[in-house]
């Protein structure tokens, strides 16, 4: 068991109910990582799905969490079907709700009984972006995002060399390379997480230091990662009226494509005040 088992941990007090403990060392300054809030109510969720795997994540964040605290998870079965069960989750801390999680999940080994085909797959993929190597790669930095990153003790995190966060990239992208720190493998779970744990693609384009909170996001899993570093690519094409819509990828080191997600943010006054 790594530390991201560890620290998603769930006990149950209740019918539909699971205590959980939300770790500071997943923050972004002084918060938990929002993909990390969302692992940690999938980890109970999963007991109410008699299929393994999240493969539909959709999650609304209404309040920051709190780092180093308690936590109570809230869960309940919508639909359970053949292939696929949808369930829904809240998490609240110190009284007060502050994600709530729509789920399908299903099985990633088991195909449908209409699966398109080896053939057809592989022609209709996402390929993996060109991308250094990771030890071509930049190490991501708090200095350069101007906010303390106690994440980076757990997931290593190292950015594309020509995409740096200073705005010096000219483009709303961010890709590179991501993995556990105590060499624990991926997993769906740790997909989800994955998928919320780079910087802001504006960063590159804006020279944005600080923090652009998410108000919702959706990720797809599509696979079970391979053990080792995921490959992550995440783009801007549309910001107005200070929300942005970011769209992102992760293949795993065999090229494979593991999960898409979308998420709306809040660009904060701070941000479009130090826009050049």
């Amino acid at each position: 068991m790594g530390a991201f088992d560890e620290d998603t941990a769930v006990r149950p007090v209740g019918e539909g109910r699971w205590a959980a403990r939300i770790d500071a060392a997943w923050n972004i300054g002084d918060n938990p990582n929002g993909g990390y809030l969302v692992a940690v109510v999938l980890r109970a969720l999963q007991s109410l799905a008699p299929h393994p795997d999240p493969v539909s994540v959709t999650t609304h964040f209404l309040r920051p969490g709190t780092g180093s605290e308690d936590a109570m998870v809230e869960g309940e079965l919508v639909r359970t079907g053949r292939s696929v069960t949808t369930v829904r989750g809240r998490l609240h801390q110190e009284g007060s709700q502050r994600i709530e999680v729509l789920a399908a999940f299903a099985d990633l080994d088991t195909g449908s009984p209409v699966d398109t085909g080896s053939p057809v797959d592989a022609a209709l993929t996402i390929p993996a972006p060109p991308m250094p190597p990771p030890e071509e790669c930049l190490t991501r930095s708090g200095a350069e995002q101007g906010v303390e990153l106690p994440i980076l003790g757990r997931l290593e995190t190292l950015i594309h060399p020509e995409q740096v966060l200073g705005g010096q990239a000219g483009r709303a992208e961010i890709s590179g390379w991501i993995r556990f720190a105590d060499g624990q493998a991926p997993d769906p779970l740790a997909a989800v997480l994955c998928c919320d744990a780079f910087p802001p693609s504006l960063f590159g384009l804006l020279g944005v230091i600080g923090w652009v909170p998410t108000i919702e996001l959706t990720v797809h899993v599509r696979r079970r990662p391979a053990p080792g570093w995921l490959l992550g690519r995440f783009t801007t094409r549309d910001v107005r009226q200070g929300r942005m819509v970011e769209d992102g990828a992760l293949w795993d080191v065999q090229g494979a494509l593991v999960a898409q997600s979308r998420q709306l943010g809040l660009l904060l006054p701070r941000c479009l005040h130090d826009r050049p």
